[in-house]
Formats: C-alpha cells, structure tokens, sequence
C-alpha cells in the first residue's frame, strides 16, 4: 500500500517529521542566535534573568516547511486534486511571508502599523491565490437552501479579518512559556480530527505537520523556557491555524463549519477581544501593553506559571473535544467526557494546591515584593 492511499498514513507521517526536524533543529538556532547576540535582554517586565535566543519560530518554520515537502516527494499528496494541492503550498507561503513580518519585528521592534499593514497585504494575496471564505451555507435564511456566494469584496474582508485576527490573537497569547506553542498544538490536533470527519485531507495534512512544529518546539519552550519562538514564531502559529481552517473547515461557512475553528480557537480570540475593547474603553490604542490577558489574570489570581499555562491547555483541548462533537466525528462523545474529566480534575487539584499554598503565604514572612511572579511575565505585547 502507497502511501498516498491512506490519508491517515500521510498525517501522521507529517506530524512525526514535523516533531522530529523542529526538534533537533532548535538548539542549532539557538546556539547559532546566542553565537550572534540575536537574542531578548531581560528587564523588569519579562520573565528571564539571562538572555534569551526569540528565534525559535525559524526551527518551526523549517519543521512545517520540510515536512510537507518530504511527503510531497513520498507521493503522499497524490490522492488530492491539483486544486488542493495548490492550496498547500499556498498556506506555506503564506505562513512563511507571515514568519518573515514577524522575524522582520524580533530584530528591529517594528512599529504595530507596518507589522498590520504587511499582514493585510499578504492576507490578500493568499485570498488571490484561493485560500478564501467563498460562500456561507445557512439554510435558515435561503428557501433554495444553496450557499451564498460572497462578493469577492467581502469574501476578501471576510478572509483578511479571518487570519489577520488569529494570527495576532495567538500572538498575544504568547506570553509565558509554552503557551502558545502547547495551545496551537492542541488545536492543530482539533484541526485534524475535525477535518478528516469532514473529508478535507488536504488540511488534515496542514494541521499534522502543524501540531509536530509544535511539539517538536514545545520541547524546548516549556517552563523553563530555552528559547523562545519570537514574533516570527507566534505569526506563523496564528496564520497557520487560520489558514488551515479556511482551506478545511470554514471553505464554505455552513452551520456546522462556521462554529468548528471558532470553538476550538475561542479561548485566544475571546483573550484578544476582551484586551481590545477594555483598552479602547480607556481610549488606548489596541495595541497598548498591559495586564488585561487571561494568563495575567491567572497569575494575579495566584496561580503560578506552570499552573496557569497548564489550566489554559486544558481549556482548549476541552473545545477541541466539543467541537469533535459538532462535526459529528466518530466516538466524539468518549473524547468529550475524557476532555470534560480532564478539565474537571485539572481545576479542582489546581484550586486545592492554590488555596493551600495562599494559606502558606499567610503565615510565612515575604520575602519578596512580587510573590506571585506578575512583574515576571514576558509579555512583550502586554
């Protein structure tokens, strides 16, 4: 049997070289960035006390990258159409142009606008190139219960809103270790499973090779962080994410498709929503650093590092699960009670460890004026 006869073959072989080649490319980026000086000086808002190589997107790009074009050359795109093929490789270059805008930002701290104006120039050029929202599909609102067709001017709209919205949510999220690699994985791994029930190989395919950068550099992320995956690394996560759920899922936005990449990517956009609106309320730019995000909130709560990404993990694989549940995938109901039970548990044992540990502090002396690490956290974009 080829390997272009089983789609599942061809996932998960994508999502094992993806890990493997992320992987052991990291400390050669890491090294090669400490050996140039490319690297994130501490200060007072962030959380590292050496300094830190922000070029770990690079290993992940390559991950994603050399992936793909490996199971390209074993024949395992043979089973799509050419136009799905195209599509492929037009969401690695668009991934790429993406990494580049924020590899461009990690070396010379380019201002928000150009950062906004390069994503929405090449946003546009993928929609040219067929990675597009074309039709939304409500049959409540048609009597002939056909999609509508959108206008190319607003399925531009709609398709540039779509991944220049993810794409600087997951950057936002960005802001402790292993945060956004560990949530971007999970939802890639959502992304699978909800598009090879919907038969959509081809992003099926993307969001494997996805999920393997991720782990692969999740690796050296995890608190304590090695390295960091940089504004290059979170553009690629976040385009990427979007992209795969406009060449799958949401192609033609139906009942059912519309909420599958909007459960399993509600946690960052609700986090991104919420910091936008409280900073224009204040009438502050959107881009204005604070402490609005939820892993802010979590570490003001009491919360120490690990705990606060951990429960953030368990959140989103929960929508993973319930969004399996939407798109009718098999055995969708186990998946949803082992996420509910994993979830359930992870929140009582992490709120009995914090009540017991707010009770140690009580009685112990400070010996510090920040105890629970907020003025630690490394987010750049507050």
């Amino acid at each position: 049997m080829s390997l272009a006869s089983s789609p599942v073959a061809v996932a998960s072989v994508s999502f094992l070289l993806a890990a493997a080649i992320t992987t052991s490319l990291v400390p050669v980026v890491r090294s090669t960035g400490m050996r140039f000086g490319l690297t994130d000086k501490p200060d007072p808002r962030k959380q590292h006390s050496t300094p830190m190589v922000r070029l770990g997107g690079v290993a992940m790009v390559l991950g994603f990258g050399l992936a793909l074009t490996a199971i390209w050359l074993m024949g395992g795109f043979g089973l799509l159409a050419p136009a799905r093929d195209q599509l492929i490789w037009s969401t690695l270059a668009g991934s790429l142009c993406f990494f580049l805008i924020g590899l461009a930002d990690d070396l010379f701290a380019l201002s928000p606008w150009p950062r906004l104006a390069g994503q929405v120039l090449v946003s546009s050029v993928i929609w040219s190139e067929g990675v597009r929202i074309g039709a939304i599909d409500l049959p409540w609102l048609t009597a002939t219960g056909t999609p509508i067709v959108l206008p190319d001017s607003l399925s531009l709209i709609a398709t540039v809103i779509w991944l220049v919205g993810i794409t600087n949510a997951i950057n936002w999220l960005d802001g402790l270790d292993g945060l956004a690699a560990g949530v971007a994985g999970i939802a890639a791994v959502g992304l699978v499973s909800v598009s090879f029930s919907l038969h959509q190989v081809a992003a099926g395919f993307l969001a494997a090779a996805l999920a393997g950068s991720c782990l692969g550099f999740l690796r050296h992320n995890f608190n304590p962080a090695r390295i960091f995956m940089g504004d290059g690394g979170s553009y690629f996560l976040g385009f990427s994410l979007a992209a795969v759920s406009i060449v799958g899922p949401a192609k033609g936005l139906t009942t059912v498709s519309l909420l599958l990449p909007l459960l399993i990517l509600s946690l960052p956009l609700a986090d991104m929503s919420a910091v936008i609106m409280g900073r224009l309320r204040e009438g502050r730019s959107p881009f204005h650093p604070d402490r609005r995000h939820l892993h802010h909130r979590l570490l003001r709560a009491g919360f120490s590092h690990r705990r606060t990404v951990l429960l953030i993990y368990v959140f989103t694989q929960w929508l993973a699960a319930l969004a399996l549940v939407v798109a009718n995938a098999e055995m969708r109901f186990l998946w949803l009670a082992l996420a509910t039970a994993i979830l359930v548990a992870t929140v009582v044992i992490s709120r009995r460890q914090l009540q017991t540990e707010l009770a140690f502090r009580e009685t112990a002396p400070s010996t510090t004026s920040d105890p629970k690490g907020i003025a630690s956290c490394g987010d750049r974009h507050g």
